[in-house]
């Protein structure tokens, strides 16, 4: 695809026809390329783990986040309703000498690692498999495609693509940087790999390692390496059920037309049904397949189960 800087409008409905997936698993479809993701995968995946070893892809959920108020999103705030402190006054009422401690948390869904709904982002009022957004995502929440409908599904055969070591140098690629399918599959043949459907693809850019060295800064919607809008095509054709990345946005930043925000989100979501992961920790994986040359693993990733949601936090689970 080439793309004219000047006309987002004409690329992104382009690549919406081109990679629509409308239709493919009938009119009632709520999960996508999910779908892609059945059993058969599922034991391939499972048949990967050999040392047992396991590696949490999440980053911390806490005040020391990334989130500086944009759309309303802030970092997680976590109050304690019941302390130790309590229990040991004998502040809490209980007999026989029992105390506990209980607290609670207050954030936005995608503060922190996350999953990306299909709820979440709609092209000219469509939202996934062609419903209207008025439709699907009202005051009560995402009516149709919530996130709790993918909650069993997401666990299979994980690939990490460290395009970052790959392609980067000393592990990482400078903002602005847009990872090309070349980048991708010349990646994937580094690591011996490959990629394909029913598959959760996790891309490690370094943008992470960089925001934990030198401080958040901009993390959060500043600049960053990330997918290129031509992987569109890549994203339809591989099949892979679900993509996540190291970055904020999962799309390089700053986007490559001029006045445009967020295009590939525009077709991967609404249109391909992609189930898309950002602010992945990739780092320590990363280092373990470096180190033993395997970047295959199962993975599962299932996104909290609540109803009406258009995303969730994730504590997603490599084993190895």
């Amino acid at each position: 695809m080439t793309l004219d800087r000047a006309d987002p409008e004409g690329a992104i409905a382009e690549a919406a026809k081109a990679y629509s997936n409308w239709g493919r698993w009938g009119e009632d479809d709520v999960l996508g390329t999910l779908n892609f993701l059945d059993e058969a995968k599922r034991r391939e995946g499972a048949a990967l783990v050999r040392r047992g070893v396991s590696f949490s892809l999440s980053q911390s959920f806490d005040m020391n986040g990334p989130q500086k108020g944009w759309r309303r999103r802030t970092n997680p705030v976590h109050t304690m309703l019941d302390t130790g402190t309590d229990a040991a006054l004998g502040n809490q009422g209980f007999p026989h000498g029992i105390g506990g401690a209980d607290d609670v948390i207050a954030m936005p869904l995608q503060c922190s690692t996350q999953w990306d709904g299909l709820g979440h982002i709609f092209d000219h009022g469509n939202a996934w498999n062609g419903r209207r957004a008025e439709k699907v995502v009202t005051s009560d929440g995402d009516l149709v495609t919530g996130i709790e409908h993918m909650a069993p599904h997401v666990a299979g055969r994980g690939v990490l693509l460290d395009v970052g070591h790959v392609i980067g140098t000393d592990g990482e690629l400078p903002d602005g940087f847009a990872i090309t399918e070349e980048h991708l599959t010349a990646t994937a043949e580094a690591h011996g790999v490959r990629v394909g459907r029913g598959d959760i693809v996790v891309v490690r850019t370094g943008r992470l390692a960089r925001a934990r060295r030198e401080g958040w800064g901009d993390y959060a919607g500043g600049g960053s390496a990330g997918l290129s809008f031509t992987t569109a095509s890549w994203l339809h054709r591989t099949e892979i059920a679900a993509i996540a990345t190291d970055t904020w946005g999962f799309e390089v930043r700053p986007n490559e037309f001029e006045h445009a925000f967020q295009p590939l989100h525009q077709v991967a979501i609404p249109h391909i049904g992609l189930l898309i992961g950002e602010m992945w920790d990739l780092d320590t994986l990363a280092a373990d397949c470096a180190a033993d040359g395997v970047f295959e693993f199962w993975l599962t990733a299932a996104p909290l189960p609540i109803t009406g949601a258009v995303g969730s936090p994730v504590n997603p689970i490599a084993v190895k």
